[in-house]
């Protein structure tokens, strides 16, 4: 019996001591960063800070790379004169740029995602496909019915818009590991 009371002492004092996982994640949460994941593959839930602080890092990089579109856009069709007929291709060339630019910088930064990068890679071409169209037509109604002087302008609607929806598109789908965890489990064989 007084075995059985020792073993249960142990561990009680084992359950309270902290390990490596959560002084690792008491650590990053008193840093603001984003704490590693559970051993169960359960991102785990951000505080109201490190939320804004992602959030943050997110418009950061975003600027950096609306800056990125902008100038590459404006250049090709306003500046040199190479695209002036062509509003559309100027603005597919500079958010290309600009997607490699801010893919790179969140996923290594913001998101600290380590997930499949070829699959959030595609998930990102996806969601360019499914916004570039739209912003890339309406864009170029919009330069022929302002004029190309108002390219800029155009350009930076529509990077708002991309602004916002890229957010919750690279937060919720492409870096969260639930969602791609059962993305690649489609693809992957069954043994029987």
């Amino acid at each position: 019996m007084e075995e059985k009371n020792l073993d249960e002492e142990n561990a009680d004092l084992t359950a309270s001591e902290p390990t490596e996982e959560t002084a690792a994640t008491d650590a990053a949460a008193t840093a603001g960063e984003v704490p590693p994941a559970v051993e169960s593959n359960t991102p785990a839930k951000l505080s109201k800070k490190q939320q804004f602080l992602q959030l943050l890092k997110f418009t950061v990089f975003m600027a950096s790379a609306g800056a990125i579109q902008l100038l590459s856009t404006t250049a090709l069709h306003q500046w040199t004169g190479w695209l002036a007929d062509y509003y559309w291709i100027a603005y597919v060339i500079g958010l290309t740029l600009s997607v490699v630019w801010s893919f790179t910088f969140n996923r290594k930064f913001t998101f600290k995602a380590a997930n499949n990068v070829p699959l959030a890679m595609v998930l990102v071409v996806i969601y360019n496909c499914l916004i570039v169209i739209p912003l890339a037509w309406g864009g170029d109604e919009l330069v022929k019915l302002w004029g190309n002087d108002l390219g800029v302008v155009v350009t930076i609607i529509t990077m708002l818009i991309n602004f916002v929806t890229e957010f919750f598109w690279d937060k919720f789908i492409v870096f969260n590991k639930k969602v791609t965890d059962k993305i690649l489990s489609l693809f992957k064989k069954k043994d029987k």
